[in-house]
């Protein structure tokens, strides 16, 4: 039997950013809700509330946001894919962020009610 999850919905829009691998960190990435830097060799991604992007940015804009009620072991197995499946197998795209105690799953907003119906269908809690 798959795990039951409990997501907890997180205010505001989010939006992705992408900058060159060398860009400095902008002070405009920093601020309330989920951040997320990350810096590869070929990138910087800036996830954040979309209202602080520059509207000159590079940027996929329009993500909601749900937070995994953890902490979670790193060790634990199946978390995301308890969350993902249902998602991936309805077609829809998804976007996680994981962080040191937990995950984050965002999805595009003209997605989200259909996500929030197909995840309580698969037993998960929602907030």
């Amino acid at each position: 039997m798959a795990r039951t999850i409990g997501l907890q919905r997180i205010a505001g829009d989010y939006g992705v950013a992408r900058l060159a691998a060398d860009a400095a960190v902008p002070p405009w990435a920093d601020g309330p809700g989920l951040v997320s830097i990350t810096r590869t060799a070929d990138e910087l991604s800036i996830t954040c509330l979309a209202a602080r992007i520059p509207a000159d940015a590079r940027a996929d804009r329009g993500w909601r946001c749900w937070k995994f009620e953890g902490p979670f072991a790193f060790d634990e197995a199946g978390i995301l894919l308890a969350v993902v499946r249902p998602l991936s197998e309805a077609g829809l795209g998804v976007y996680v962020i994981s962080s040191f105690d937990t995950d984050h799953l965002l999805l595009k907003a003209e997605d989200a009610a259909r996500a929030e119906t197909l995840l309580a269908a698969a037993g998960h809690r929602l907030a």
